[in-house]
């Protein structure tokens, strides 16, 4: 039996999956990813002028590149709520550049969770990203760990903007409510603690799982890859092009591309 028709009679003898899943899944939608080999942390973007990164607005299209802007500070660091505070200006210009892609659109991964999830084998998806693509694909009960790029509140009085309205302030420095406040995107910064609400949520899904489905993450950042051990179900399917520190308790490793597996395992369930 080949790890598609593993994967593939798991989903059949399941109704309480839970799909955890990590930048790489966004990646097949033109999205940089962090720790990858053309990451954030990987590109040499920081202090040097020699990376391209993916553009759309490039001749090239969704996968072209462009010469990527050089910034002061490595990703941890302006990516920080220290940094948002005190450099503010510096912030969203980074942001802005790196970590929004209004044009992007789901890929075959996020369509295949969501044919899952209305077929009712799917019960969440629990999410690192910010993109909002799953959303966009179908997905009705997403768990976003790590906040999202589409939800921005006014620091001082509260309003809420879209990603749309936050857009027009790119290039224009720091993003201002009509009362003056500034808008801060609602993404989860380093040195900030995730929802406990979304967490506790995730969990309760995680801990009444019956196949678990990890996809596109490293499971190297905490507190988020930490969920896993609330998991106590059978089966543990890890689907990412690398290692991780899980792979010793999963029943099924697939190595090929996230988009491809998760549709042929969908198609015709």
């Amino acid at each position: 039996m080949t790890e598609q028709q593993k994967l593939r009679e798991l989903l059949e003898n399941s109704s309480h999956i839970v799909f955890f899943g990590g930048a790489g899944v966004s990646t097949e939608s033109g999205i940089l990813d962090f720790r990858g080999p053309d990451g954030l942390f990987r590109t040499n973007s920081y202090g040097s002028t020699e990376s391209n990164i993916p553009d759309f607005r490039s001749e090239d299209g969704l996968y072209g590149s462009k010469q990527a802007k050089t910034y002061p500070y490595p990703p941890e660091t302006m990516l920080s709520h220290s940094f948002f505070k005190r450099h503010t200006e510096q912030f969203f210009e980074y942001y802005f550049d790196r970590m929004v892609y209004p044009q992007a659109k789901p890929n075959a991964a996020h369509y295949a969770l969501a044919e899952l999830e209305a077929q009712g084998k799917l019960s969440a998806v629990v999410t690192q990203n910010i993109d909002g693509l799953h959303q966009q694909a179908g997905s009705k009960r997403v768990y976003e760990l790590h906040g999202s790029v589409h939800r921005n509140t006014c620091q001082h009085c509260g309003k809420h903007y879209s990603l749309q309205e936050m857009l027009q302030w790119k290039g224009k420095g720091v993003p201002r409510c009509s009362c003056g406040g500034v808008i801060k995107p609602d993404v989860v910064l380093y040195e900030e603690s995730l929802d406990s609400d979304v967490l506790e949520k995730a969990i309760r899904h995680i801990m009444a799982a019956d196949l678990m489905i990890v996809g596109g993450t490293s499971l190297a950042v905490y507190p988020a890859a930490g969920l896993l051990q609330y998991y106590d179900g059978l089966d543990l399917v890890l689907i990412n092009k690398t290692e991780t520190p899980y792979d010793r308790r999963a029943s099924l490793i697939i190595r090929e591309p996230i988009g491809q597996v998760m549709s042929e395992a969908v198609q015709g369930l």
